[in-house]
Formats: structure tokens, sequence, C-alpha cells
């Protein structure tokens, strides 16, 4: 029997759609554009001689451009009746499936759960590759060893709970292991990095009140712990109210004690930002207004990412907060570390201060770790050492 989920199919499917949607349709109007610019000039220059050529040299490129539009269309009719059938192999069932669901959600998460929700992910709690289904069973007995202190991992854009093992040759271990040690229950969640940071944070926050319902032990405290794009999604979920018609037995929120954020863009991205500026820019000549359509494509989780998340979404009162940041250079005052932070974050977003010198978590502590870029936050010795320490029991509290 086919297993469920999205097959490889589907991806050819979609991939057969975007090059009739993208690749075709940029270099058909790109092609028409610099035509037109070209047979106007030679029309401009002799009178108007130019314009039978013009025409046939539209019609034809028309045609071309028709059929191959036409043959992809087809494609992806006949891969998603074979998809839906349960022919092929389903991208659930290799590191290298997920790692692609992982990446095209990402990018064009929210077009995905709108026209192709088969290979939209959802928001889910994650172990072994596949998803834990929060209902008291099946929770007792995928985590034989739950303790009453669940530390909440999330992932960054376009990864999946798999990025919490790169870098592990560097430690011997990793962050979910290593606390685990530490007498803490690890929760990796697995989010669509596509949709608005707000919508998966809704998520998050109803996903997290079915684990603790359901929790094989009481659970004591919560720390939520966000790599780059995490960092903001679980903020989101942190400022989601419980419903008040159904209210919990204990509800999670009031249960978080740390928040730790590694890298994350808590105002913004510039690579976010640049790539709205490109699509602007390329929008205003007719020769480059396709390829600005294609920018145009970025989903609404990378929107989002321009300006992150201010004030709107501030900390929870109740809750410590850690901040990690990263420089390619030794000291973040550098001027190349200061301009490119670790590529895609600059240290002053990854602490939540501004240019007036405004701090989004007074009185939180702080970590910069030099010479690594944005993915070395991960399973780094130093965030590792820091972690122990913010997150060992405190006065009145106690290790479970």
């Amino acid at each position: 029997m086919s297993t469920p989920g999205p097959r490889l199919l589907d991806a050819l499917s979609l991939l057969s759609e975007v090059g009739d949607s993208l690749v075709v349709a940029t270099v058909r109007d790109t092609h028409r554009a610099v035509a037109d610019r070209l047979h106007g000039a030679v029309n401009h220059a002799t009178g108007g001689l130019g314009t039978v050529p013009h025409l046939a040299h539209r019609g034809i490129a028309d045609a071309v451009y028709a059929g191959l539009g036409g043959g992809l269309r087809l494609a992806s009719a006949g891969l998603d009746r074979a998809a839906g059938a349960g022919l092929g192999p389903g991208l659930e069932d290799s590191r290298h499936g997920r790692f692609l669901t992982a990446a095209v959600n990402g990018l064009i998460g929210d077009r995905l759960l709108r026209e192709r929700p088969q290979l939209a992910i959802p928001t889910a709690v994650r172990l072994d590759g596949a998803d834990v289904d929060p209902e008291p069973g099946e929770l007792a007995r995928r985590f034989p060893d739950a303790t009453g202190q669940l530390v909440v991992m999330v992932h960054g854009l376009c990864e999946s709970e798999t990025c919490w093992g790169i870098h592990r040759d560097r430690t011997g271990t990793t962050y979910p292991e290593s606390l685990a040690g530490a007498g803490w229950s690890p929760l990796l969640l697995r989010v669509n990095s596509g949709l608005p940071l707000r919508e998966s944070g809704v998520a998050i926050a109803a996903l997290l009140q079915r684990v603790v319902d359901g929790w094989p032990v009481p659970v004591e405290r919560i720390a939520l712990v966000g790599h780059s794009m995490g960092g903001l999604v679980l903020r989101a979920a942190g400022a989601v109210a419980a419903d008040p018609r159904t209210p919990p037995s204990v509800d999670w929120n009031t249960l978080v004690t740390d928040v730790v954020t590694l890298g994350a863009p808590h105002l913004g991205a510039p690579i976010a930002w640049g790539v709205g500026q490109g699509s602007a820019g390329l929008g205003r000549l007719p020769e480059t207004a396709a390829f600005g359509r294609f920018l145009d494509w970025r989903s609404e989780g990378v929107r989002d990412l321009v300006v992150g998340l201010t004030d709107d979404v501030p900390p929870l009162p109740h809750a410590r907060y850690h901040l990690v940041s990263a420089t390619l250079t030794a000291s973040p005052r550098h001027p190349v570390g200061h301009l490119v932070g670790d590529l895609l974050v600059r240290p002053a977003s990854a602490f939540g201060r501004d240019r007036r010198g405004r701090e989004l978590f007074p009185g939180a502590d702080v970590l910069h770790v030099g010479r690594t870029d944005h993915f070395g936050l991960l399973n780094h010795p130093d965030v590792l050492a820091a972690l122990h320490e913010w997150l060992a029991p405190r006065a009145g509290e106690r290790a479970s």
C-alpha cells in the first residue's frame, strides 16, 4: 500500500506549473518587451517599414511559448492524477524529500496551502522524521521518558526539525540531546515557514495547548528555543490568548519561564528588504518587469521578515529572555560584522535594539558569537554552554 502524504510526483507537478507560470512566462514577456523596443526603434527610423516583420516575429514567438506552456500544463495535470492515485515514492519517506518539502514551503508555503494543500506542511511535533499525534496515549507511547520540563524548539525559514542536527561534530551532541540529559523533554516542531508569522504563532499555540493537556506527566516548566524565524513564530505564539470559551486546565503560556532566540531577525533581515526592493525596481521597466514578478512569488513568511515583530508583540512578562547573535567577524563592532552580521541577520536585530536605542527586551541576557555565520549558531559550543546556564533550575524551582 502507498504511504499517505505528498508524493514525489506532486513535487514534479509543481515544478511543471512553476515552469509554465514563471520560467516560460518570464522569458516570453522579456522577449516581447525587448522585441517591441527594438522594432519600435526600427519603425521610427524607417517610417513604419518594420511593422510586418514585427507582427510575424511576435506571432511565431507567441506560438512557440504557447506550445511550451501548454505542454507543461498537460504534464502538471497528468502528474497530479498519478500522485492522487498514490503512485511514486512519498516525499516524507526520505531525508532529501523532507528537505525539499521544507524549502519549498518556506518559499511559497502560503500559496501551497491555498492551491496544493497536500504539499503544505502542517504544524506538528516531530519525532524520527514523522508527525506525532498530540493525544495522551500517543504522547505517552512516543515519549516514555517524559519529564515535567518541556523545551520547545522551532527551526527557521526553509528549514525543518532536522536543522538541530547541523554541526553535531563540533560538540559531539546536539542541543536537544544535551538538554534531555539535563532533565528536559525536547519537543521539536516543524512549521510551514512560508505562512505569516502570526498565523504560524496561532497554530503553535493551539498545538502546545494540546501537548500540555495530554502530556504524560504534569508540565511544570516550558522553555522556548527558536533559530532565526523560529524565534519570531514562538514570540507570536506567546502573544496568542487562550480561548475563554474553552478554558484549558493549565494555560501553556503561563508555564513559559524562558525564551531563547538564536539569530532571530526581531527587527527584520536586510535580505528580505532587498528582495522587496529588487522586485519593485525590476518592475519599472518592461524588459525586467517579468523578473520582478518572479520575486513577487515569495511567501508571506519571507515578506514578514522585512520588519520582523516589534512592539506589537511584547515579551511575556513572566519569562526570561536570552538573545544570541553572530557575526562573521570576531567583534560585532567591526564594520563588516556590523554591516552584514551573520550574513542574514545583523546583531542589532538579533538583540532587538533599534537605532534610537530602544530595546524590545530590556534586561534580557545577550550572547554574541564571533567568527561564525547564521547556521553556525546551531550546536555551537558557546551557545550550548549558555543554554545549560540559562535553563538551569533557579531558586524555588526544581528539576523534574
